[in-house]
C-alpha cells in the first residue's frame, strides 16, 4: 500500500463508522497493510510499518490517540512473532495477533462503560468536557439503566466538539445543557461529578486530552477545597 492507499483506507474507516475511534480506524489499516505487503523479512516488514504509522499519523486525527495506538500494536504482534523462522508464517501471525488486539481495543469501551456506571447515582448533575465517545457510551449506558441525571457540556472551542457531545445526548435521550468553557467556575457547585475522556494514558497515570482540561481540573480542586473548608 502506498502512502495514498494507506490514507483512503484509513478515512473510509472513519467515515464509515462515526462511532470508531481514530486509534481503532488506524489499527485496522495497518492490520489490511500487513495482509498486502510485499517485503520479504521482517526488519523491512518492521520499517514500512512504521512509514505507515507515520502516514496515519500526519492525518487529521487525533496525533495522541493514533500514535499510541500503533505503537502499542505494533509492539504487540512484533514481540509474538520474532520467534518464527519462516517469514510467511511470521506475517500470519502478525495478522492474526493483530486481530486480537484489535478485538481486546474494541470492546475497552463496554468495560468502562461497565465500571463506570455504578459512579454515576440517581438525581446526579455531571459536567463534561468536550467529546468523547466512551463517555458518550458510559451515559448512555446509564440513561438504559434507568437511572435519571442531568449533564452540562462544555462548548469547548476553538473546534466546538460541545456541541456534537451534546446532540448526541440529545439523541440519546439524555438531558443536557452546553455551557461556555469559561462558564465553568459558575456551574461547578452545582456538580456532583466531572467527566472527561483521553487522547493518551501516560505510564505515571496523567492523561492527555483537549485544550481546557487543565482549567476544568483546578477549577474543580478549588472548588472542592472551598466545600471542605465550610
Amino acid at each position: 500500500m502506498e502512502s495514498d492507499e494507506i490514507v483512503a483506507f484509513f478515512t473510509k474507516a472513519m467515515d464509515d463508522d462515526p462511532d470508531l475511534s481514530a486509534a481503532i480506524a488506524a489499527i485496522q489499516t495497518l492490520i489490511e497493510f500487513i495482509k498486502l505487503s510485499s517485503a520479504d523479512t521482517l526488519v523491512e516488514l518492521r520499517e514500512r510499518l512504521k512509514r505507515a504509522i507515520e502516514t496515519v499519523t500526519n492525518t487529521d486525527s487525533s496525533v495522541t490517540s493514533v500514535s499510541s495506538g500503533c505503537e502499542l500494536f505494533l509492539r504487540f504482534i512484533t514481540l509474538t512473532a520474532l520467534d518464527q523462522t519462516d517469514f510467511q508464517q511470521c506475517k500470519k501471525i502478525m495478522v492474526e495477533r493483530g486481530k486480537v488486539f484489535l478485538e481486546t481495543v474494541a470492546s475497552s469501551r463496554d468495560k468502562i462503560a461497565k465500571l463506570a456506571v455504578p459512579f454515576i447515582t440517581d438525581g446526579a448533575t455531571i459536567l463534561l468536557h468536550s467529546k468523547s465517545r466512551v463517555i458518550l457510551h458510559t451515559l448512555v449506558a446509564a440513561a438504559r439503566a434507568n437511572k435519571r441525571f442531568q449533564v452540562y457540556v462544555t462548548e469547548s472551542c476553538p473546534d466546538r466538539s460541545g456541541l456534537e457531545m451534546q446532540r448526541r445526548l440529545h439523541q440519546a435521550g439524555v438531558p443536557c445543557t452546553l455551557i461556555l468553557d469559561a462558564a465553568i467556575g459558575y456551574i461547578m457547585e452545582k456538580v456532583d461529578l466531572v467527566m472527561v475522556g483521553a487522547e493518551g494514558v501516560v505510564e505515571s497515570g496523567g492523561i492527555i486530552n483537549k485544550v481546557g482540561q487543565r482549567a476544568l481540573w483546578r477549577v474543580e480542586e478549588l472548588s472542592t477545597r472551598s466545600e471542605r473548608a465550610r
